[in-house]
């Protein structure tokens, strides 16, 4: 019998562990003193939204995104991540950044600005794209915020992984394998993130004005799922009929760079209704399934850094896959930053795990199973007697999750033993926590929280925001990470302004050339 990836990995030392590479993109809405959506323009201090390293926004001009370096530690990563939240909240005067991943009070698509880039090419693109998402979807779905979580492995792991392995492939062809083998198995368990981080039980009743849904009364003005872990993951949040036809496929680079391309040179009737201009105004990138590739929604993505005008696909196949993206995570609005410690810890043991357990391909049969087991628990994750389809078998949601947890013990200990302390036992054993008191999961603290304090989500949040502001606002800021956000902002409004200054293609025949490359 073939020796085991976790026994080859277990036979390793300290000295050949390298550590993980973890970086976090965390959006939040911006919203007035009344917690409905911000209507300002993105606040000049906090510099260009489209050059800016570290703040930037997302779908609307309201919707900022806060992004973290590449950092070795989960002490950096959250140290990092709350220097930036310390800077945008200083700035934001009397607005409020919204703390939970369902939005603030709306009053429909129009209530929604779309982010505006400036008036370069690149600028022009990113804002027509968003137009083609609200053309397309409307603008509800995309108010809903979220946590991306970004982790790679450096090279040196890497090589002697594959030597390991006895792998004689490329450095950067067996990286990629190897994230596909990662990510195959992340889709087989992506359901216990969502069970033991899922925090958007509840919605105000405003995002759902008009639209049938299947959820419950809370108060006047909020309706709730009573055993949902994440209305942010089900059928009111990120999703689409068009993209249900996708089939992309997870196993390996080239099928899935090969079925994202064939999508986005797909034209899809409806789109083609629409058209790309409504007059001399572009509303749509084409009218293929997708625009770009960012447009497929996904719990999971494999990722390369992209180049100025190169498209992920192009990065993708020329250099590999660099790292991998979980987009599954809701913000968690205890948190003044939205993650927790626990929770980046847990996330590098259960990633690591996914690469080091044996992980098959995945055919339409299973594909289906997987989808199913994610669906039930985002819709009834805590009702104890949700069934989930494992090795061919019905099993109680929770003995799943306390199947795999368990299997995390010993790989928990091998880390900790490396690096010195117990912080990834801590973080298994948070999660065990969970299982054995329902009631500390974040979906069922939230519904707790609102019930005590006899309010409704649009309240209740924005009190959670405010008290998150005035914490970070008080807290002391260094000088030195002060004057280094001032200047990447001062930086980034440069570097626009030169970007607006050299284009001279009009952009018509800029974006023709872009869909031709």
């Amino acid at each position: 019998m073939a020796e085991s990836r976790h026994h080859i990995f277990h036979q390793f030392a300290a000295s050949d562990w390298g550590g993980f590479l973890k970086g976090v993109e965390k959006e939040g809405l911006r919203v007035d003193r009344n917690g409905f959506i911000a209507h300002t323009p993105h606040p000049r201090a906090l510099g260009s939204a489209l050059t800016h390293p570290r703040i930037t926004t997302d779908y609307s001009e309201a919707l900022l995104e806060l992004i973290t370096p590449v950092c070795n530690s989960t002490g950096s990563l959250l140290s990092s991540l709350r220097d930036v939240h310390r800077f945008v909240q200083k700035h934001l005067g009397d607005e409020v950044f919204w703390a939970a991943s369902m939005p603030c009070e709306l009053d429909g698509d129009a209530s929604i600005p779309i982010a505006e880039y400036g008036t370069s090419n690149i600028g022009r693109l990113k804002h027509v794209y968003r137009q083609g998402l609200a053309v397309r979807y409307g603008r509800m779905m995309q108010s809903i915020a979220g946590a991306h979580y970004n982790l790679s492995l450096p090279d040196g792991f890497w090589s002697l992984w594959q030597q390991a392995l006895g792998n004689q492939q490329s450095l950067k062809d067996f990286k990629s394998d190897q994230y596909f083998w990662l990510i195959r198995n992340f889709r087989r368990r992506s359901w216990l993130l969502m069970l033991l981080f899922g925090a958007s039980p509840a919605l105000d009743a405003s995002f759902v004005a008009g639209v049938k849904h299947g959820l419950a009364r809370f108060n006047d003005n909020t309706w709730y799922g009573p055993d949902a872990t994440s209305l942010r993951m089900g059928d009111l949040g990120y999703h689409n009929n068009a993209q249900s036809s996708l089939n992309i496929c997870f196993n390996e680079l080239s099928t899935y760079t090969r079925t994202l391309d064939r999508a986005i040179h797909t034209p899809w009737p409806a789109y083609e209704a629409i058209g790309t201009r409504r007059g001399d105004e572009f509303i749509q990138i084409n009218t293929s399934v997708l625009q770009i590739e960012n447009e497929y929604y996904s719990a999971v993505r494999p990722k390369r850094t992209t180049e100025r005008e190169e498209k992920p696909i192009q990065a993708l196949e020329a250099r590999g896959v660099e790292y991998i993206e979980v987009r599954c995570l809701d913000l968690d609005p205890f948190s003044a930053v939205g993650v927790t410690e626990s929770q980046i810890d847990f996330l590098d043991l259960f990633l690591l795990d996914c690469l080091l357990s044996d992980s098959p391909r995945i055919d339409d049969s299973e594909c289906e199973r997987l989808d199913d087991n994610y669906k039930d628990v985002v819709a009834n994750g805590r009702n104890v007697e949700l069934a989930l389809c494992r090795g061919g078998r019905k099993t109680p949601v929770g003995e799943a999750a306390d199947s795999l947890l368990s299997e995390l013990e010993p790989l928990a200990e091998r880390l900790d033993s490396w690096i010195g302390g117990d912080a990834y036992r801590r973080a298994l054993q948070a999660q065990r926590d969970k299982l054995t008191s329902p009631g500390l999961v974040p979906s069922a603290r939230v519904t707790a929280a609102m019930s005590q304090a006899g309010l409704g989500h649009r309240e209740w949040v924005l009190d959670m925001s405010r008290q998150h502001q005035q914490t970070l606002r008080e807290e002391p800021y260094a000088a030195t990470s002060l004057a280094e956000f001032e200047r990447m902002s001062a930086e980034s409004l440069d570097e626009q302004a030169r970007m607006e200054a050299a284009d001279t293609l009009p952009f018509a025949e800029f974006l023709d050339e872009y869909l031709r490359s």
